[in-house]
């Protein structure tokens, strides 16, 4: 454990090999079919949106990633070393931390006490106690570094707004060795305003060369932060662009659904 992340090497766009990267992979279970032939690469200082509707296949996506599930085809790369993982703990050693949707976190606990839930500091002797004093002045600095100014982090962290819970996970993710940041749909459940300090937390861990994947079905939150765009539809990719390759109209109308938006929009304003 470090209280300073290690900044990753550069992203492949700048001539280094990608942190992770998966080529051709596809996941069966049994005769269904939930990915086929997905082509995607994490460049350290950079996000990746992965975009899709319900059913697409972003959750088995984030699943082969964070160590839940092996692809049944392909290869995952991770520095571009040719890996399987077999449960979240190895992903974890390699850097990878996904932050869920449903955050894991105890409402009722404060907040430093979920900053390190699972991983307290503890001082003493042969009976060794909790350290609070440090696990606070630690979740304060950490916070802090990211833009995160609380007031009182004995406070419940069920007490605090649904961004401030996000970015607080994401801040925990960093702190305990996280290299690439799986963002498992962190605006879906938030207003405008706190969207908005989620995204500008994304920018923060990109600039400060952290590799993002982005997952949302929010084409709009996706542009604001993203510098490359990956969709899914029905387990199939059906997009690869970088930022400078598409424009936001252009993004959302693949995410509609294209021609098939077009032709409603002309049936509903006969």
């Amino acid at each position: 454990m470090s209280t300073t992340a290690e900044v990753p090497a550069l992203s492949n766009s700048g001539g280094n090999v990608p942190l992770i990267e998966l080529k051709d992979v596809g996941k069966q279970y049994g005769n269904i079919i939930a990915l086929k032939g997905i082509n995607l690469r994490v460049g350290a200082g950079e996000v990746t949106g992965v975009l899709g509707d319900n059913g697409a296949g972003k959750s088995t996506l984030i699943k082969i990633i964070a160590g839940l599930h092996q692809q049944s085809e392909g290869e995952l790369l991770v520095d571009g070393e040719p890996t399987t993982f077999h449960s979240p703990k190895e992903a974890l050693g390699k850097g990878i931390a996904t932050v869920y949707q449903d955050l894991a976190v105890v409402a009722l606990m404060p907040v430093w006490r979920n900053f390190f839930l699972g991983q307290e500091l503890r001082k003493g002797g042969l009976i060794k106690s909790l350290d609070a004093n440090a696990m606070r002045a630690t979740t304060l600095s950490e916070l802090s570094k990211m833009g995160i100014e609380l007031p009182d982090v004995d406070a419940p962290i069920g007490s605090l707004s649904g961004g401030q819970r996000q970015c607080v996970a994401i801040a925990r993710a960093i702190f305990f060795g996280a290299r690439v940041l799986i963002l498992d749909e962190p605006t879906a459940a938030l207003g405008v305003k706190q969207s908005g300090m989620v995204l500008r937390y994304i920018t923060a861990a990109k600039e400060q060369g952290f590799g993002v994947i982005f997952i949302t079905h929010n084409p709009h939150h996706a542009y604001m932060v993203g510098d490359h765009f990956v969709l899914l539809n029905r387990g199939r990719q059906k997009l690869d662009a970088k930022y400078d390759d598409i424009s936001l109209e252009e993004l959302t109308k693949e995410m509609a659904g294209g021609d098939e938006l077009e032709t409603l929009t002309h049936e509903l304003r006969r």
